[in-house]
């Protein structure tokens, strides 16, 4: 078959939701880029076309009120700044990532700023000095995320305390704004101001975090756990970690030595069954693009006793193995970037008693709600397996994106992603990414 019409007839699959994990074990390696590159040209005209659609979208009523409203002219200048880091937490399974994107107003970043306007904390985001600790995908959560910005003070000094260009001085207070307090009243309730801190106006929540911790939450199911345990004792120490995680070599990302800390898998329940729950702790200093999610995937299919312990010492071994096998990842859903921690001696967080209470307050709402849900669900499920006296424990299918073969084929057995070095020949080529001496000696 000609490979244009292949190609052709694997990009409608993907369009009507086929098996493209089967196709591209079919393809050559030189037909799978082609596919890779016609898939993430079909997501930007998707995007396009979103964007094109907010764009014709009628003003609302609600929006006419918030810009009549906001027409009232508020003086910054009559007050001073301060820079502090916020700890923000969130539950993104229903958004679209932390980061403003322009095709969606559906992320945390988004909303974020919304109540730093409303709430008239900032002027704009381009004068807050803002920074970010992690870039969480759509549908991760997080309890520890950290920004860094300028804010509105009440104080006149202080640390993190400064007087902006064109300042009009202004009665002083010795009360400083209630930043938590103020923000979770007009956040949406996904979204919450756990502290801040006052810090110096030279750090960054990005460059001056210290290590990041992320959970990773599953049921037990049929997974052997003891062996996910030896398996992910390989992943401690500085790796290059490029088969365990999306290579995003188009946007300049071309080393991928990264070093994990320390990393856990504990039972979060005494139960003894296929239901109980378990958490993956990892603790790294910087992760890569789907790094967790990757890693994740692979200690599954060890758990399942599809793979040896030893495969992940094996895709850590970028000579021997340089090109990473084609694997589905586990779901962001589970996903939550719980801790960035910082110096004690630059950070000192403050909390707000009636802040904490209103967020606990919510959030026991929420785990109401669920908790009834899942009990719901259980007490179904209990009844469905007395009557089938069959035990299944699939749990875990439904956190692995992948279309599961009637035969297993190993890993290392599998169709091979392109290498490092044909990524960056292919945007060297296209003039999308520089190449030095010193990016092609750094990788292995």
């Amino acid at each position: 078959m000609n490979p244009q019409n292949t190609v052709q007839t694997k990009v409608t699959n993907v369009r009507k939701g086929k098996g493209i994990q089967e196709d591209l074990h079919s393809l050559s390696k030189e037909v799978c880029f082609i596919v890779e590159e016609l898939i993430e040209r079909i997501h930007q005209m998707e995007t396009h076309v979103t964007q094109l659609r907010n764009l014709l979208k009628p003003e609302s009523k609600a929006n006419k009120h918030d810009i009549k409203n906001n027409s009232r002219v508020f003086d910054h200048k009559k007050y001073a700044k301060r820079h502090v880091f916020l700890q923000v937490a969130y539950l993104g399974w229903d958004y679209s990532g932390f980061v403003v994107q322009e095709h969606t107003e559906k992320t945390i970043e988004a909303e974020l700023f919304k109540a730093l306007a409303k709430t008239r904390l900032v002027e704009s985001r381009e004068t807050s000095n803002y920074h970010r600790c992690g870039r969480t995908d759509k549908g991760v959560s997080s309890y520890g995320q950290v920004v860094s910005l300028d804010l509105r003070s009440n104080l006149s000094e202080g640390t993190g305390v400064f007087i902006p260009e064109g300042y009009q001085a202004k009665l002083g207070t010795n009360d400083e704004i209630y930043y938590a307090g103020i923000l979770n009243r007009v956040l949406p309730p996904e979204i919450r101001v756990i502290a801040w801190a006052p810090v110096a106006e030279s750090l960054s929540a990005r460059f001056d975090c210290k290590q990041r911790t992320y959970h990773y939450y599953f049921p037990k199911a049929a997974l052997d756990i003891e062996k996910m345990r030896h398996a992910s004792q390989h992943l401690i120490g500085e790796h290059d970690f490029r088969n365990f995680c999306k290579m995003d070599v188009g946007n300049g990302v071309v080393k991928f030595h990264r070093r994990i800390i320390d990393i856990h898998i504990d039972a979060l329940d005494d139960k003894a069954d296929g239901y109980s729950m378990y958490r993956l702790k990892l603790v790294g200093q910087a992760f890569l693009w789907h790094q967790v999610r990757c890693i994740v995937a692979v200690l599954f299919l060890v758990g399942q006793g599809k793979e040896e312990p030893l495969v992940v010492q094996q895709l850590l071994d970028v000579k021997q193995n340089p090109r990473k096998p084609q694997y589905g990842m586990a779901s962001e859903l589970p996903l939550n970037l719980f801790n960035c921690s910082y110096s004690e001696e630059n950070c000192k967080w403050v909390y707000d008693a009636d802040s904490l209470r209103y967020v606990i307050t919510g959030y026991q709402a929420m785990w109401t709600e669920n908790i009834i849900k899942t009990t719901m669900l259980k007490e179904m499920l209990t009844d469905l397996e007395s009557l089938s006296n069959i035990q299944l424990e699939n749990q875990v299918k439904s956190l692995v994106h992948a279309i599961e073969p009637k035969t297993y084929l190993p890993l290392m057995k599998r169709q091979k992603c392109e290498s490092l070095e044909e990524r960056i020949e292919h945007y060297a080529k296209k003039k999308r990414i520089e190449v030095t001496e010193a990016d092609n000696g750094a990788s292995t």
